[in-house]
């Protein structure tokens, strides 16, 4: 399968990526489950936590005596069946998160990306710098693609040039430009296509077999 390269102004250079289609045909669908609810396990704080009558401000004195009350028998005002009361069985702290192997991680970013690119929802563009920090060339780009209603994701290098490029796309709603060190299953998985700087996609898919 072939990539065409695109240039700044969003047309086609001639030149393309080749990938071996034997590593576009893996299906495993679980693993990339797997990978986006540890992803999503891990942004949860898990830092609720309740009073146990333990550590409830309050006296310890028994409010009334064991029998003869007529009523049930009572310990002190900390008891969780009275109003401000310590709490039975509340939530405490703890760690959602879980463990995948590394080798999991990158597999399932693999095959996610291999399905948008049989989705035709990848674009590679040749390594180039804005010079002005201007929104208007970013815009003419996705223009030119035909991509002015859809969610867009671009990775880029994380070097000092590329900076103008992430400051140009701020003030786009239906874009987001991150590093390739930024880059998580969550990313792939929410925008409707993803567009790589060649360099960045080379250094990221030797395992595509790209010539």
């Amino acid at each position: 399968m072939k990539l065409n390269i695109i240039n700044k102004n969003g047309f086609e250079t001639g030149r393309f990526l080749k990938i071996k289609n034997d590593s576009l045909k893996e299906k495993k669908n679980h693993i990339i489950y797997l990978e986006i609810k540890r992803y999503f396990s891990a942004q949860r704080q898990g830092t609720k936590k309740s009073k146990e009558r333990s550590e409830i401000t309050g006296s310890t004195k028994k409010i009334q005596r064991q029998k003869g009350s007529g009523n049930a028998r009572k310990g002190n005002i900390k008891n969780p069946l009275f109003r401000s009361g310590g709490r039975i069985f509340g939530p405490k702290p703890k760690k959602f998160n879980f463990k995948l192997n590394k080798l999991f991680k990158v597999l399932a970013k693999k095959l996610l990306i291999s399905f948008k690119i049989q989705k035709n929802k990848v674009k590679i563009l040749e390594d180039f710098f804005l010079k002005k920090k201007k929104t208007f060339l970013i815009k003419k780009l996705i223009t030119t693609l035909n991509l002015e209603k859809k969610k867009l994701l671009i990775i880029i290098n994380n070097n000092k040039k590329d900076k103008n490029f992430f400051i140009a796309s701020r003030n786009l709603k239906l874009l987001n430009v991150i590093s390739i060190e930024e880059l998580n299953i969550f990313y792939l998985a929410n925008y409707d296509y993803l567009i790589f700087f060649e360099s960045v996609f080379k250094k990221l898919f030797k395992l595509f077999n790209i010539k």
